[in-house]
């Protein structure tokens, strides 16, 4: 199930690639600039991008730090953002394909891991965090953002359900809880939470997935069908005319450390 899922991933990505580079949501917005605002980035460090997608954190990191290697599992996404980033002047940054959950690199290795809006796509998440603590650095960070779920069952539920119709790349948003536990467990220390409220205009949400307009209606009138207490947790924005012209998500900023006395 796990290959299959990442075969998806390829697929999907493949062929909406450059759509990643231009998005407003992922070239800017301030979960960006506080993570390399965050990031104490210093010119002797080495820096990975996990699922580096369109490239814009490897991008903005570029300047700051010594190298920093843009790793994703589809071989046309890392195309898309080595032009991005080429085309930018930044010639420290090397482009591998490679797996979030088996990373190519030696223990101990970075003094700074970062993933931006890209782990609800893994399949075996606690893979991933544990390969994150392998090649970190004792006293490296680990910087993360994604959509995350709301707690109660019954609309992390909803929330899930609308991006897997939307995308069947989609995995799990997991839960602002269940962040802290995976991170904690596997061993890295929690330092710092943000929430930022994100707004989905709908129709550009769909464009972005390449979704067909037929599953585009289906899922449109499906979302407005929701229970009103649905409603008011996403923030719906209706058009009157039995439309949907957007709804509010929630994302996070993760940093977590690897304390110095952990070792692999």
């Amino acid at each position: 199930m796990s290959d299959e899922i990442k075969s998806q991933v390829q697929k999907q990505f493949a062929i909406n690639a450059g759509k990643y580079v231009t998005s407003a949501g992922h070239a800017k917005g301030e979960d960006l600039a506080l993570l390399v605002a965050s990031s104490q980035a210093t010119s002797d460090m080495n820096v990975l991008d996990v699922a580096t997608g369109g490239g814009h954190v490897a991008n903005a990191l570029a300047p700051l730090v010594e190298k920093v290697i843009a790793l994703d599992l589809t071989k046309e996404m890392l195309q898309v953002a080595e032009r991005f980033i080429r085309g930018n002047g930044h010639l420290n940054v090397d482009f591998v394909v490679g797996d979030a959950e088996r990373l190519p690199f030696d223990d101990d290795f970075f003094d700074l891991v970062t993933c931006r809006i890209a782990a609800h796509h893994f399949p075996d998440v606690s893979s991933f965090v544990s390969e994150v603590l392998r090649v970190i650095k004792p006293g490296g960070r680990l910087l993360l953002i994604d959509n995350v779920a709301p707690e109660r069952d019954e609309i992390d539920q909803f929330y899930n359900e609308v991006e897997k119709f939307r995308d069947a790349s989609h995995v799990r948003a997991w839960r602002k809880t269940e962040w802290i536990q995976m991170l904690e467990f596997a061993g890295l220390r929690m330092e710092t939470m943000v929430s930022f409220q994100k707004r989905f205009m709908f129709e550009e949400w769909c464009n972005r997935a390449a979704l067909p307009e037929s599953e585009r209606r289906e899922l449109e009138a499906s979302m407005l069908s929701a229970p009103s207490i649905i409603k008011k947790v996403f923030n719906f924005e209706e058009n009157g005319h039995g439309g949907l012209i957007s709804f509010q998500g929630e994302s996070v900023y993760i940093q977590a450390v690897k304390p110095n006395f952990i070792s692999k």
